[in-house]
């Protein structure tokens, strides 16, 4: 019977994955209506498939797995691992004092930490960002001061980069960088599929005292297009409890602090 069960659940989740390849997504609904089962049950299939890499878990459902190298919009980034991205957003808050320069790059889990800081209503911190919805989540914060990078828009992370913006970042000092990436390995460090925010970030590096990368376990090990600074420029990395024990390991032996929440 056990060994019966097992097959039924496989076969499942071999369905699954194939309505995920053939629309790019499937939500929690279409295989309750499928498959007869319950929305429990089909978290469940989600949750494991997703352990396995064969899936992203997003809100309601599950995506294709995604590629480090292809440039997404910020909007479908919002949806995947929301719940980890938020976890790390308040680690990365709490870290803030007040009366610090903050450096927020572009990405949703950058914006889990702008986010975060506005709860906590931290007075005379100055935060510099090149993100649109960073700088919306933060404007008219009391006791904030928001410095805001201009240039050429990328429509699709809805932020600027390029000369302007890095000219006005050599002209700034920060005591934190927080930086999202795309890909983080042992090998290069971190990455991201753009080279004109592949070189802000880098400039970001520069300005700041510390780097911290935050990342969700999808980022770690894999690498983007374009490098941002190589891993011994990175002080700290926060990531959450899915990442490879045996991939953290070997980040602290780089002498990087790493945060899992």
């Amino acid at each position: 019977m056990a060994s019966t069960q097992r097959l039924l659940v496989e076969e499942r989740r071999r369905k699954i994955l194939e309505m995920v390849t053939e629309s790019g997504r499937v939500t929690v609904l279409e295989i309750v209506r499928r498959f007869g089962v319950s929305a429990v049950t089909a978290r469940t299939d989600l949750d494991a498939l997703s352990t396995l890499g064969s899936v992203v878990r997003s809100h309601g459902g599950a995506l294709g797995p995604q590629e480090p190298t292809k440039d997404y919009p910020v909007g479908f980034k919002a949806i995947l691992h929301q719940s980890e991205k938020s976890r790390i957003g308040q680690a990365a808050a709490n870290l803030v004092h007040p009366g610090e320069t903050v450096i927020l790059d572009n990405g949703t889990t950058t914006l889990e930490i702008a986010r975060h800081l506005k709860t906590m209503k931290l007075q005379n911190l100055t935060v510099i960002t090149n993100a649109l919805n960073i700088a919306t989540e933060l404007a008219g914060v009391p006791g904030l001061m928001l410095i805001m990078l201009g240039g050429l828009l990328r429509q699709i992370s809805s932020s600027f980069v390029g000369p302007q913006a890095e000219g006005m970042l050599a002209e700034l000092h920060a005591d934190r960088l927080f930086l999202a990436v795309d890909g983080f390995s042992l090998e290069i460090g971190a990455s991201t599929p753009d080279i004109l925010e592949a070189h802000l970030n880098e400039r970001m590096m520069d300005a700041a005292k510390e780097t911290t990368i935050v990342a969700d376990f999808s980022k770690l090990g894999r690498r983007s297009v374009s490098k941002i600074g190589s891993i011994e420029r990175v002080h700290r990395l926060i990531t959450d409890s899915h990442a490879s024990a045996a991939f953290l390991d070997a980040v602290r032996q780089k002498g990087i602090e790493v945060i899992v929440v």
